[in-house]
């Protein structure tokens, strides 16, 4: 793993020969960031930068490694990026009373500022960054994505959630025109599918551009999900 600032993060370059290359304007390769989601860690989405081509002649995937180490069963432990009543997420998947939106998780400011360190360490133009993540880790690529200082690349969030809607909808109409790409399973037992539905009704009433692609399936990331990824990342205006 590579230090960035206060984060571990995995590696990954990408050389595609003959594909779009950079211009005079363009110094920097893209970069791709992902989070991974609760539980998981960094290798978790690193086979990614193999099913995924970006559309330039380079390109950087970076896989940061949570800042917390969480149970997740006998003598296992994940990483995290905030820690999460897994009970209370459980019961009220059961009983539907689940929502989201006003949830502010704990710690977000302190690792906030750790990511918008790892990413100016980088010394990369926001231009030239697409973030993304998969459930937690998507609400985290989010956030980061509509406080960032300048508008970044694009944003991928695969089996997020809106969080935070109170901060998120006035930030979300300053990135107006911005592209995203979500995607969620229909049949998703641990974040229900209308809190995806609910980012994508955030996001586009913001004047955002993109749509959330649908699956049957639960919290996970299917081949079909990777290509429609894949063919949304070709779309970018780099």
């Amino acid at each position: 793993m590579r230090k960035i600032a206060s984060l571990s993060c995995i590696e990954v370059t990408q050389s595609l020969g003959g594909s779009k290359k950079l211009n005079m304007a363009e110094t920097s390769p893209l970069h791709v960031i992902l989070f991974h989601g609760f539980g998981a860690d960094a290798y978790d989405l690193q086979s990614l930068a193999e099913a995924m081509k970006a559309p330039t002649n380079e390109s950087v995937w970076l896989f940061p490694q949570g800042i917390l180490q969480v149970p997740i069963g006998p003598g296992w432990t994940g990483r995290a990026w905030w820690p999460i009543n897994m009970a209370r997420l459980e019961a009220a998947a059961r009983t539907g009373d689940y929502d989201l939106a006003a949830e502010r998780p704990e710690g977000i400011d302190s690792l906030r500022k750790r990511v918008d360190e790892m990413i100016a360490e980088l010394k990369v133009p926001w231009s030239r960054i697409v973030l993304g993540g998969f459930s937690q880790g998507g609400m985290l690529a989010t956030d980061t994505f509509l406080r960032a200082p300048e508008q970044p690349a694009g944003l991928m969030v695969l089996s997020g959630a809106l969080i935070n809607k109170t901060e998120w909808k006035p930030l979300a109409e300053k990135r107006a025109g911005a592209p995203f790409f979500l995607s969620h399973g229909r049949s998703d037992l641990v974040l229900p599918y209308r809190t995806a539905s609910q980012l994508e009704s955030l996001l586009t009433s913001s004047g955002l551009k993109g749509s959330l692609f649908s699956f049957e399936g639960g919290h996970e990331i299917p081949w079909n999900v990777i290509e429609k990824a894949n063919a949304w990342l070709k779309t970018l205006p780099l």
